[in-house]
């Protein structure tokens, strides 16, 4: 094999390996970061009106379509906090009144880590993928 190519192959296994150094591992937090919610999807001012939450909640019942469509899943959002972010009641919170305890798992596996349950945006797009993966019947009310 001429000089030219074992060299060539040398550089190529090597940049190779190097590149290897810097690809993320599943679990870590380079890694999550590839799952996050785009800032752009469902983006609305929803610290703004009711008006703005149902419009977060339309847009996410778009993206992720979940029994009952947009309608079950206002019908849900109006029972549960009458479409208040800032709702709380018996450890729950928010507009889809999460389990405070469940809700840093359930944010960081839906793309909201380290995001508040009072964030009207992440807890209505963190329900209704909750609500496309399984339904409703986490929530009693609706």
């Amino acid at each position: 094999m001429p000089a030219i190519v074992r060299r060539s192959r040398g550089v190529v296994v090597a940049a190779i390996s190097i590149s290897m150094l810097f690809v993320p591992v599943a679990g870590t937090s380079a890694a999550s970061a590839e799952h996050r919610v785009k800032d752009w999807v469902c983006d609305y001012r929803w610290r703004h009106s009711t008006h703005q939450i149902k419009k977060v909640i339309r847009c996410a019942t778009r993206r992720w379509h979940v029994p009952g469509g947009a309608a079950k899943a206002l019908s849900v959002a109006r029972c549960e906090s009458q479409f208040d972010p800032h709702a709380y009641g018996s450890g729950n919170a928010g507009v889809y009144q999460q389990a405070l305890g469940y809700w840093p798992g359930r944010a960081r596996h839906y793309g909201f880590p380290g995001v508040s349950a009072y964030d009207g945006r992440a807890n209505v797009i963190v329900s209704v993928r909750m609500a496309h993966a399984g339904g409703w019947d986490a929530w009693t009310c609706g």
